[in-house]
């Protein structure tokens, strides 16, 4: 349907029948080729472990606390505060090097630093990306400091657009930036209205940090079909190398609770964060403390 705007105007039949990129998945249930994430949590709580588990994981095709990746894709991770000695030690603990993942380190000599705040710098990293399938921003705040929502409203939008050609063009972003003192996102990270999903970490209850990170996901916001519930996770260090320790909480209890509603095998594993196999174990185990009937009845 054509008007004197030329703006596109679609019957909902027409938008059904459109042809459209297809999405796929790069660590399900939760990102896609068009997702826009964002990660946000107090200073030093371990967001960028997170991210870069996130990366390797999707670079690799390998998995991540529970989340597995169908096969491996480009990522950039762009960084905007660690710095290049800083991002090699953490490197160093997730064993060998994907081929497919990139990064920018802020403090590496050669031209200005990037600023995705402004035309010219989101210009400039689309010229030098190497098409990546996901791309990381750490910190949103860090890498947009011409980009104050309160001062330059045009520097705002022009982020705010790049952010959606991302989405268009099917390419993944996972945004990281601090919490401030309320605990809420802080700065850019207001973004999280433009974002589908929004994970929060949190700090844990009882118990002492053992390694680098220990921390809490908790998915405020999210698209999915089934709730994503809150994962425990720790990074510690075993001989030089990194090792991931996770548990969804009270993962028998929600099961069964998810199960009793009828939702599907597939979803019940992709709202828990598990495999198909560990979805048997647990419902033998809910079976067991009489939260599921037994086998065979109704």
């Amino acid at each position: 349907m054509q008007n004197a705007t030329d703006l596109p105007i679609l019957t909902a039949a027409q938008l059904m029948a459109a042809g459209r990129r297809p999405r796929s998945d790069l660590l399900p249930p939760w990102l896609a080729s068009d997702t826009r994430a964002l990660v946000y949590g107090p200073p030093g709580i371990g967001k960028s472990f997170l991210a870069l588990g996130i990366a390797w994981a999707v670079a690799s095709g390998g998995s991540f606390l529970g989340w597995r990746a169908p096969r491996p894709r480009r990522v950039l991770y762009v960084d905007g505060e660690m710095g290049a000695a800083e991002l090699s030690d953490r490197l160093a603990l997730f064993g060998p090097l994907p081929d497919r993942l990139s990064i920018v380190p802020h403090d590496r000599p050669g031209g200005a630093r990037l600023d995705l705040g402004g035309v010219d710098g989101i210009v400039r990293l689309m010229a030098a990306w190497n098409d990546p399938q996901l791309l990381v921003l750490d910190t949103l705040s860090a890498l947009t400091p011409s980009a104050r929502a309160d001062r330059d409203p045009e520097r705002r939008d022009g982020l705010d657009s790049f952010l959606l050609h991302l989405k268009q063009s099917r390419r993944a972003v996972l945004m990281v930036d601090h919490a401030d003192r309320r605990g809420a996102p802080n700065g850019r990270a207001r973004h999280s209205s433009a974002a589908d999903l929004v994970m929060a970490l949190r700090p844990p209850g009882p118990g002492a940090v053992c390694g680098n990170a220990r921390f809490e996901i908790h998915f405020e916001k999210t698209r999915q079909r089934v709730p994503l519930f809150p994962i425990l996770a720790e990074l510690q260090t075993v001989d030089g190398a990194g090792a991931w320790r996770w548990d969804a909480a009270c993962r028998v209890d929600r099961l069964a609770a998810l199960v009793t509603r009828g939702v599907s095998r597939r979803d019940v594993c992709e709202a828990l964060g598990i495999e198909r196999s560990w979805f048997f174990r647990l419902k033998a185990e809910a079976r067991a403390r009489g939260l599921l009937p037994p086998k065979g009845t109704s």
